[in-house]
């Protein structure tokens, strides 16, 4: 009796390791509590995700395919892209699993339903925009910064003081705009573009002095889209810390189970290495 259970054991978990191994049933779920049969997705099996149209580097890479101008969210390179598929990898889905579509910016956070599962283009978090959708915790935690181009009267600011007489602009609804606003002032009015190609060529034509963006786009604008410029300074973190999240439709309970990889993914050091690969750069000066 005990010779034929054994047996029976043996064979319980032979087909059990069998299972797993072709990603049968028995498959573990990488986050519990997460199946992918459990998840609130738009379309069953699929992660449908979205981003911004350009999307740039560092924050997404690879060689543009259609629809896609600059770089190619499926590609997995860049920040993004790589944290995006990290997450995915974390709730069980393949990467032939994940599909992207492009959405407006500004239409990320307003009312309304949503055609994504997330949404990621370097979005932060601010309680306006979460009358409205839901975050996911942070996968980045931001600087604003300022570029103009080099040998100009700007470019020699070391205050944020010292910006306040200079016309400055950035890209409309954006975290950047609203630091312009509220902790620089201008003496002269904020110019506010659809995107940031077009304050880039509004500072390339010299109708602007500098333009406010997150820090590591400061370095890729500098770096590759301005033909003389320069990071005139960090800009001091000003009221809570900023941060950017994966945006969902209000309410959606899919946030939960992306929180806990997220988790996971920041206490087993995949967010760190992703930063540092994507992300580490030169120092800049710190505006006082």
């Amino acid at each position: 009796m005990r010779a034929a259970f054994f047996g029976l054991a043996l064979t319980i978990l032979a087909l059990g390791l069998a299972a797993t191994a072709t990603g049968g049933p028995s498959t573990a779920t990488a986050v519990p509590g997460c199946a992918k049969g459990s998840l609130n997705l738009l379309e069953e099996g699929k992660l449908s995700l979205a981003t911004d149209n350009p999307a740039f580097p560092p924050w997404w890479g690879g060689a543009a395919k259609k629809p896609w101008e600059v770089s190619n969210p499926a590609s997995g390179k860049g920040y993004e892209s790589a944290v995006a598929y990290a997450v995915a990898k974390q709730l069980g889905f393949s990467k032939g699993q994940v599909t992207w579509s492009a959405v407006p910016f500004n239409n990320s956070y307003r009312p309304g339903k949503k055609p994504f599962d997330f949404y990621m283009a370097q979005v932060s978090y601010l309680p306006e925009r979460a009358k409205n959708v839901s975050f996911s915790n942070s996968y980045y935690f931001v600087n604003q910064a300022v570029v103009a181009n080099a040998d100009t009267p700007i470019s020699r600011v070391t205050t944020v003081a010292g910006l306040r007489p200079y016309k400055l602009g950035a890209q409309v609804g954006t975290t950047s705009y609203n630091y312009i606003q509220n902790v620089i002032r201008p003496t002269q009015s904020a110019a506010v573009y659809d995107s940031n190609n077009d304050a880039i060529s509004a500072l390339n034509a010299g109708q602007i002095d500098g333009i406010v963006v997150d820090l590591p786009t400061a370095f890729f604008v500098v770096a590759v889209q301005l033909d003389n410029g320069t990071i005139v300074g960090k800009l001091p973190q000003r009221g809570p810390r900023e941060q950017f999240g994966m945006v969902f439709q209000k309410g959606n309970p899919l946030v939960k189970c992306v929180n806990r990889a997220l988790n996971r993914l920041w206490t087993n050091g995949t967010i760190k290495g992703l930063q540092k690969k994507y992300l580490a750069q030169a120092g800049a000066p710190d505006l006082r």
